[in-house]
């Protein structure tokens, strides 16, 4: 598409976001950012704020940096360099199935923020927009903060958009089809592991207790995933990885699962995180690293982790269908036709 035609129709995708670099005082950057966001932590700012700056930045910064040094690669965070591939990947497939959509990544909490990548649509000429965040499970700490921030930066314009949201795909055919396909080519390159592990990042119980449905949709995703695969219920298990703080979270844990399949007598495991679209520190590091770390030392004697769907054809091609479907009614450019499965 030439960059000086007015698109028309646009979409946003949003995820977390990742530190510029690797170094303590960028990641510190991030993560007061990041924890800073009363949708992430919902204690009362008077509260929280002096733990914040005062404990939690100072000790957790180093920590977390050494993380993200393990996982960094030479053209940098691989989370933005999943992201851009993916957002590139999905952008192809729009305009192969209909033409005349452009795709922008934002970022919650780090560059391209999403009011500077709104700025860059509303420059483009957007008129009408849907966003994705880039969360299959919605809660309110992840799918809320979109809302919120997009929100906040469509205040100042004077001329709005029409605006829509997907607010999760945790049971989309295409996303479930896209992780069994990814899980069976991992198979059939490495031979297939045991018992299969399939861990999402946990949220406080205490949102749940509020109203969040976000356990209730990765529960749903698992046993939808299960299904695709055909397995027995004694061959998969659900847990969820990621806690922070002293707050009750949703169990089982995953690190406390793969301290325990050993003694239950599975010595090989495979772990997939199908709430992730894209691979970064919660996955390569947290289950790929450490996680295997914490398997083998509990006397386990095979761990295998199944990268993130990132930019796979199928990933970009069911989110591509997916934001049609979100927008058939949206007029497309006479030169181009689909017809959606």
């Amino acid at each position: 598409m030439n960059a000086s035609t007015p698109i028309g129709s646009a979409v946003l995708l949003v995820n977390t976001g990742t530190p510029v670099d690797p170094r303590s005082s960028a990641v510190r950057a991030f993560l007061r950012r990041f924890l800073s966001d009363p949708r992430v932590i919902e204690l009362p700012r008077v509260l929280w704020l002096p733990l914040l700056y005062g404990l939690v930045l100072p000790l957790r910064a180093p920590r977390s940096a050494r993380k993200y040094r393990q996982i960094w690669q030479p053209e940098g965070s691989p989370l933005l360099l999943n992201a851009s591939k993916l957002r590139a990947a999905i952008e192809r497939e729009l305009n192969a199935l209909r033409g005349g959509m452009r795709v922008e990544q934002a970022f919650l909490y780090s560059p391209p923020y999403i009011r500077q990548s709104l700025e860059a649509l509303r420059n483009a000429g957007a008129r009408r927009l849907l966003v994705l965040p880039l969360f299959p499970q919605s809660s309110g700490s992840t799918t809320g903060a979109v809302y919120d921030q997009v929100s906040q930066a469509l205040r100042t314009w004077r001329a709005l958009p029409e605006l829509r949201y997907i607010a999760g795909y945790h049971a989309d055919a295409g996303y479930v089809s896209a992780l069994a396909a990814s899980l069976g080519d991992y198979w059939r390159l490495h031979g297939r592991g045991g018992h299969l592990l399939m861990s999402f990042h946990g949220i406080p119980q205490s949102y749940v207790a509020r109203g969040d449905h976000y356990g209730d949709e990765c529960r749903q995703t698992a046993v939808q995933l299960a299904a695709a695969l055909d397995l027995a219920p004694r061959d998969w298990s659900l847990s969820f990885q990621s806690r922070f703080g002293a707050n009750r979270w949703l169990t089982p844990a995953t690190d406390r699962t793969l301290r325990e399949l050993p003694r239950r007598g599975v010595r090989a495991v495979t772990v997939i995180c199908p709430g992730f679209a894209a691979d970064c520190l919660e996955t390569l590091e947290e289950i790929a690293l450490s996680g295997r770390d914490t398997f083998l030392h509990s006397g386990g004697e095979r761990f295998d982790y199944v990268p993130a769907l990132n930019a796979r054809n199928d990933h970009a091609g069911a989110l591509a269908r997916l934001i049609l479907r979100g927008t058939t009614d949206w007029p497309a450019p006479a030169t181009s036709a689909v017809s959606l499965p």
